[in-house]
């Protein structure tokens, strides 16, 4: 990077992520994360400030154009401290075990995330954005406490890497002498899980009672899986209501298509306007499951919407995708996706006073200054009959507008963009396409969805035999840094998922090879579960990811691998594994389900008779399509249109040359048939499934 017009330039100057190059001219003598940095910190006897963010993070840039470009302060963190900065989407690892020492502190924790470290990488002070005054303040005084208590300092720190090296099962109570997954007990605790989730409904709005509201799509998956078993209709009802409100939105882009990651208010209203690649690669796959069931046309929008904001604004010319789009453009937050009520009317003319209506703008503004952020208060169907239209009419002039509008915001400054690729995201994204492919049989779709698994293929993933391991991070041409858990997690579950959509065998053996290297290199024999890294990690501890958030753990993600596997691959192995792990996570299932809900919906898969259909014939990919279209959660088919030796393939055949049906239960049979409508009948007449 050419440092001709710049004042100050420090090592971050050298780095790939957008959110390090924005600190590179820094008056900060800033470094990354790395042997060299920490060995300086010992060398010279200097605390570390480990100061962590992400490149659409608001208060990340506002702490940095307070403090972190001040000439002043800069030159005292210099002198005195090994300033190191991360980017936590390329190293989590080292963001998991410093907010946890920070919360473990009493402080709330988030992004910015400053830590004072002693030079052996031990904590002992933390916080999150600092205004410049209070920042001088604290800087000061931990250089002193520094040189004049530093056996104070490194007693507490102590204490805090004593607690980080704790095993999080004794820590959450994820027991040893596991619990048996019994259909009794199963149909108790699905109840009590069920009855926890209920009573933190948002009724009027959809969500949770609580601002701000967090898409969390595993927490909606459970509920239409849990509906689906138990035919509970006010699940279903909460499901939909939470969809739609989302989709009618600010939260959602009108405009552009796909989410922001949450609104700040309990009515989806106003976005905190960065978007984030895993958001909606997760909101995809929740939406195509939905429309699969519910056949509603606004998921249908929704998700074609999406993918095409993702097409459009989100995808490298090699087929990757990249990770987030900023809130902010020209310093100010929202200002590319906000309407005044004149550029409104000026750029849609005869259909603005309609539209401006629909869109709820108004010429004081809906927002701040004056300014609109575009949502609905009803459905199209709705309005189309306040203006004497029919659903299509109104539809038509929709689109049409829609695309005017998007136009003319194209001629605006855009927001940022965080280009560097990662590689658990875009599993995220892939099975999202996935799962749309299934739903709606577009080729576009699958088009785009084979060009990244290819580039996943190509370009961070590396072959070694029967095993195969994965980068984190790619741009410029470079894939960089090892993969963790929740990148082979991710990419495992989406490439079972681009097997199930082309029968194409290549993503079966992909995710096997993937599996095996992750158990070699992150499995704790003892403990029964996965590592976030692998075993060569250099940091003071080695987590394991046991909570469902925004994104779902990537150990309950891994376990759902494990046990498709298990089926797909008959291996008897995988299937003890996952079955161990969930049985250690039942005891603690039923406490706190919102950050449990995608091991729920697993729990429910485990408990159901395991469905798999194998297809042989020319006709088979056809057939496949039928039936993906067709809702029923956790099925697995395998399909081929000559012979496989895949287990649930091997010594099959098309009888008498005609397409044929294999229904299987729980490795039970029945009798093959040559009809999709044929094979939909035997899944429905079993009489221990979709049974609660």
């Amino acid at each position: 990077m050419s440092t001709m017009h710049h004042k100050y330039t420090n090592q971050l100057a050298r780095e790939k992520s957008p959110y390090l190059l924005q600190h590179a001219h820094n008056p900060v003598d800033w470094h990354t994360w790395n042997e060299k940095a920490l060995r300086k910190a010992k060398e010279e006897d200097k605390p570390i400030i480990l100061s962590i963010g992400y490149s659409s993070c608001h208060w990340c840039h506002v702490m940095e154009k307070e403090s972190f470009e001040n000439e002043e302060i800069g030159k005292y963190m210099s002198a005195n401290f090994v300033c190191i900065k991360v980017d936590r989407e390329e190293r989590p690892d080292v963001d998991q075990i410093y907010m946890e020492a920070v919360q473990s502190m009493g402080i709330q924790g988030g992004w910015p995330l400053n830590v004072f470290l002693l030079p052996d990488q031990k904590p002992f002070y933390g916080g999150t954005y600092f205004p410049p005054a209070q920042w001088t303040k604290l800087l000061d005084n931990v250089r002193t406490a520094y040189d004049q208590q530093r056996d104070k300092l490194e007693e507490s720190a102590e204490q805090f890497a004593h607690h980080l090296s704790h095993s999080e099962l004794q820590r959450f109570g994820i027991i040893e002498d596991e619990q048996q997954m019994e259909k009794q007990a199963y149909r108790k605790l699905l109840g009590k899980v069920y009855e926890k989730f209920s009573a933190n409904y948002d009724k009027e709005k959809g969500g949770m009672k609580k601002a701000p509201k967090f898409p969390m799509p595993s927490n909606w998956l459970f509920l239409l899986h849990y509906h689906f078993y138990t035919k509970d209709q006010e699940a279903l009802k909460q499901l939909q209501l939470t969809l739609d409100q989302m989709a009618f939105g600010g939260i959602y882009d009108q405009v552009g298509g796909g989410f922001a990651r949450y609104s700040v208010d309990e009515a989806w209203f106003a976005p905190h306007f960065e978007k984030m690649l895993y958001d909606n690669g997760q909101l995809l796959s929740l939406y195509a499951e939905t429309y699969s069931f519910t056949h509603k046309p606004l998921y249908k929008r929704i998700m074609e919407e999406t993918v095409s904001f993702i097409s459009r604004e989100m995808t490298n010319k090699e087929g990757g995708f990249y990770s987030a789009l900023d809130a902010d453009s020209e310093g100010i937050e929202g200002k590319f996706y906000v309407w005044t009520y004149d550029e409104f009317h000026q750029t849609l003319e005869e259909s603005a006073e309609m539209l401006a209506d629909y869109y709820q703008v108004n010429r004081e503004g809906n927002w701040e200054h004056t300014y609109n952020i575009l949502h609905c208060s009803e459905s199209e169907d709705s309005f189309a009959k306040k203006y004497e239209l029919d659903r299509t009419e109104f539809s038509t002039i929709l689109q049409e507008n829609k695309l005017k509008l998007l136009h003319k915001r194209e001629e605006r400054t855009r927001p940022g963009l965080d280009d560097k690729i990662l590689c658990s995201w875009n599993g995220i994204m892939l099975k999202g396409l996935a799962d749309a492919y299934a739903t709606l049989q577009d080729t576009g779709i699958l088009e785009l969805a084979l060009r990244n698994a290819h580039f996943i293929v190509d370009k961070l993933m590396r072959q070694q035999g029967n095993r195969a391991s994965l980068y984190r991070s790619y741009k410029d041409g470079k894939a960089y840094l090892e993969g963790y858990l929740d990148d082979y997690a991710f990419v495992v579950d989406a490439f079972i998922a681009m097997y199930q959509i082309s029968f194409d065998e290549q993503w079966l053996r992909h995710a096997e090879h993937l599996t095996v290297f992750v158990v070699d290199h992150f499995y704790d024999k003892e403990e029964g579960f996965f590592h976030y890294t692998n075993e060569d990690s250099q940091l003071i501890a080695r987590k394991k990811e046991f909570f469902d958030n925004v994104i779902p753990a990537s150990n309950s993600a891994m376990a759902k691998n494990l046990y498709r596997l298990s089926l797909l691959l008959d291996n008897k192995e995988y299937k003890e594994m996952s079955e161990r792990m969930m049985n250690r996570m039942l005891k603690i299932l039923a406490t706190d389900p919102a950050y449990l809900s995608n091991w729920a919906c697993l729990y429910m898969e485990m408990m159901q008779p395991s469905l798999e259909v194998a297809i042989i014939g020319e006709e088979s990919k056809a057939y496949a399509k039928a039936l993906l279209s067709h809702y029923i959660p956790d099925k697995l088919l395998a399909g081929t249109e000559t012979i496989s030796e895949l287990p649930l393939l091997k010594d099959r055949k098309a009888i008498d040359g005609k397409t044929t049906v294999y229904v299987c239960f729980d490795k039970a049979c029945k009798m093959p048939v040559h009809s999709k409508e044929a094979a939909l009948a035997q899944i429905y007449e079993n009489k221990d499934f979709l049974k609660y």
